[in-house]
């Protein structure tokens, strides 16, 4: 049996699983608590950094 391509709405699917996999991993990680478990090159913990410094600049 040959190999087959997969069409478009299958790979589309393909990725969008695999996108929503990732999200959903990074995502159990920001409930509260439990922030001490990320990574430290992480880019949420970066976003956090830049938005803290922003909040005490502004005050």
């Amino acid at each position: 049996m040959g190999v087959t391509r997969l069409k478009r709405k299958d790979r589309r699917n393909k990725t969008v699983s695999r996108v929503e996999v990732q999200f959903l991993k990074l995502g159990r990680n920001i409930e509260t608590g439990s922030r001490s478990q990320m990574s430290k090159k992480s880019q949420i913990v970066k976003n956090n950094e830049v938005l803290n410094s922003l909040v005490a600049d502004a005050k």
